[in-house]
């Protein structure tokens, strides 16, 4: 989600070189951060889904409970852990935010990067389910049938995707990026509770999600219109962002916990 980067300004005509040319870590390195730091939060976020379920089977109350303060804190460390190397994204709508308000200043994630990104997230968040389910002696592939839409949930899903977006980028924007484990972690935390969604607010998690029919699962036929509904919200976010802090795109590679700089600096 964001290391500490050095000072120093940028030549916005300089062509960005390679990862390794300009100090940051090599892309196969930072793909590897991306696909374990996904399917690591997947494993809490089911594990735990799963845990809950047999643990207090008649109260979904206490489940969600168990399930979000799990959630919250795992991805707190994770954010933590996987930062210096890759961002921490673990959500392809924030890796296409961070191009998407960088890209006109020549800073934020090169776009060559975003696609890469979002397949080992999306990767990684599938193997994420099949690992928790395997840890609780399941089948390793399932495919679940909570059907979780309704006009409600979506509208849901855009506001905590909006707000997930707006706080990441406010931080990086306000030079406040090393806050981002504490206080990501504590909004999907929140976000748990005030949606009605349960805020996914992921596009890879709500695909890793498909295969873990238990609590934290989520139907196919729901996928599609939740990813949607994400990508409207990381919409709206990004434009709240750009309209409180103009100039947003000179620290949009702050994201999410501090990552080394990808453009060439002179």
């Amino acid at each position: 989600m964001t290391d500490v980067k050095p000072t120093g300004g940028r030549s916005p005509d300089i062509t960005s070189p390679t990862p390794a040319s300009s100090g940051a870590p090599p892309l196969a390195r930072r793909l590897l951060a991306e696909a374990v730091g996904t399917a690591l939060l997947v494993t809490v976020v089911v594990g735990s889904g799963i845990a809950a379920q047999r643990l207090s089977p008649n109260d979904v109350g206490l489940q969600l409970l168990e399930n979000s303060t799990a959630t919250v804190f795992g991805l707190s460390v994770l954010i933590l852990q996987f930062g210096p190397v890759s961002g921490a994204h673990f959500n392809p709508v924030v890796s296409a935010t961070d191009w998407l308000l960088g890209h006109r200043s020549g800073h934020g994630l090169p776009l060559r990067d975003v696609g890469a990104y979002t397949i080992a997230q999306t990767v990684g968040a599938v193997c994420g389910s099949v690992l928790a389910n395997l840890m609780y002696s399941l089948a390793p592939v399932q495919v679940s049938t909570h059907h979780r839409v309704s006009a409600g949930v979506l509208l849901a899903e855009a506001v905590a995707t909006a707000g997930l977006i707006g706080l990441i980028f406010a931080l990086a924007r306000s030079g406040r990026a090393p806050l981002s484990a504490a206080a990501v972690g504590a909004y999907i935390g929140s976000a748990y509770w005030y949606t009605s969604s349960t805020s996914f607010a992921n596009p890879a998690v709500t695909v890793g999600r498909i295969f873990s029919d238990t609590f934290a699962g989520i139907a196919p036929d729901s996928v599609l219109p939740f990813i949607g509904a994400q990508v409207v919200g990381a919409g709206f976010g990004a434009a709240l962002v750009r309209a409180l802090y103009p100039d947003v795109g000179e620290t949009a590679d702050d994201v999410v916990v501090g990552h080394l700089d990808l453009h060439q600096r002179p």
